[in-house]
């Protein structure tokens, strides 16, 4: 039979916080799920682009494990890019200014 694993104390009480909001206010960890669809856009951190796409290579695409992105539009290659969450309205807005056709 397994043993069952203990129980342990929350983080946010045994640093001595009254709350959980305000532990996670004072950490900036936001629970807060955004309603409705969410899309993410990831932007290259050199040209502002947001053609990037990640780099497979060797034993990471039978494992899907890549970590590195590559810009299509100035080669930049690196971990760091930057990333956006968009509400639905903001996406279209984002696509209408990008001059990219909607249906």
């Amino acid at each position: 039979m397994a043993k069952k694993s203990k129980l342990s104390t929350p983080s946010w009480i045994l640093e001595g916080y009254d709350s959980e909001a305000e532990y996670n206010k004072v950490k900036g960890v936001d629970k807060k799920k955004k309603s409705g669809k969410t899309f993410k856009i990831r932007k290259c951190p050199e040209c502002g682009s947001d053609d990037v796409g990640i780099i497979l290579s060797g034993s990471d695409s039978d494992q899907g494990g890549g970590k590195d992105w590559e810009c299509h539009k100035c080669k930049w290659t690196g971990a760091n890019v930057e990333e956006r969450e968009l509400n639905e309205d903001e996406f279209m807005k984002y696509l209408d200014d990008k001059g990219e056709e909607t249906a």
